[in-house]
């Protein structure tokens, strides 16, 4: 069975992605970061999320002492959305992690070449987001060319299948793939419910509201 790295949040994105590499054969093995993340929450999720899809779930804490960014500095705010989620398209906003998938996708490289992986999976997404830059279509391509070069197995490849779709199909996706939608959390807030206001609860409110599908998650809380 061909085998892949799949990055698992916890949150929609990466959980759907997940059950898309195994819809596509593959033997997943689950990789999750705790950074110092504000919403460390997302852990408890992404390894009940692993353990549901029957997958190899591994956690790495690394350590960002610079921090720059929201979700790694308490004393920041984490913006909300108040009127519309088409407020959030100006600019990037204060919880992008400097170089996050860059560093999130080196490791998962090394993990990949060492397992004799063929793929590696992240739910990076480019229509309905936040406007992080290491998220659009070109930084998964220029990845790729460094996958290429810089290994010993330059077969492995980097895939983002949820890159070009909206919030609205990936929820879609989600539900006809059986996602346990209900383990996932999306919230950048470290609450212990999902606040609703920060750009990821207002993005993933609005796929589920478009989809016509009840997110099981909010009440699950």
């Amino acid at each position: 069975m061909k085998k892949a790295i799949v990055l698992l949040s916890g949150g929609l994105d990466s959980a759907t992605t997940l059950y898309y590499a195994k819809a596509k054969g593959y033997k997943c093995l689950c990789l999750g970061f705790d950074y110092g993340q504000r919403h460390v929450r997302e852990i408890k999720s992404a390894q009940a999320i692993a353990r549901r899809a029957g997958c190899r779930w591994q956690l790495l804490k690394i350590n960002l002492p610079w921090k720059g960014s929201a979700l790694l500095d308490k004393r920041m705010k984490v913006r909300t959305i108040v009127n519309s989620p088409w407020s959030m398209v100006h600019g990037i906003p204060n919880t992008y992690v400097p170089a996050r998938n860059t560093i999130f996708l080196s490791f998962a490289l090394s993990y990949a070449e060492a397992e004799g992986a063929d793929a590696i999976f992240i739910g990076a997404n480019a229509v309905d987001y936040s406007g992080y830059p290491d998220c659009r279509p070109r930084f998964i391509e220029a990845y790729n060319r460094v996958a290429a070069e810089g290994t010993k197995q330059s077969k492995i490849r980097i895939k983002a299948p949820l890159i070009n779709k909206s919030k609205k199909e990936i929820v879609t996706l989600a539900a006809r793939l059986r996602v346990p939608l209900e383990l996932t959390w999306s919230c950048y807030k470290g609450a212990s419910r999902p606040c609703g206001q920060c750009d990821s609860c207002v993005l993933r409110k609005k796929g589920f509201r478009e989809a016509g599908i009840t997110d099981k998650a909010w009440k699950a809380e």
